[in-house]
């Protein structure tokens, strides 16, 4: 049986504060690393098998 899902904790003080700059201002991502993630998300689809 499924749990019931928590309430998501409201940051304050600094933790928010960090967490707005680092939404406002994402770090840029190489080619070469969404390569390297598009190369395992084709290699994890081809082996999943789903049987609904």
């Amino acid at each position: 049986m499924a749990r019931p899902i928590k309430e998501t904790p409201t940051l304050y003080g600094q933790d928010a504060i960090r967490f707005e700059q680092a939404v406002n201002n994402p770090r840029p991502v190489s080619a070469e690393e969404v390569r390297r993630a598009m190369d395992t998300y084709r290699a994890v689809k081809a082996n999943a098998s789903f049987s609904w």
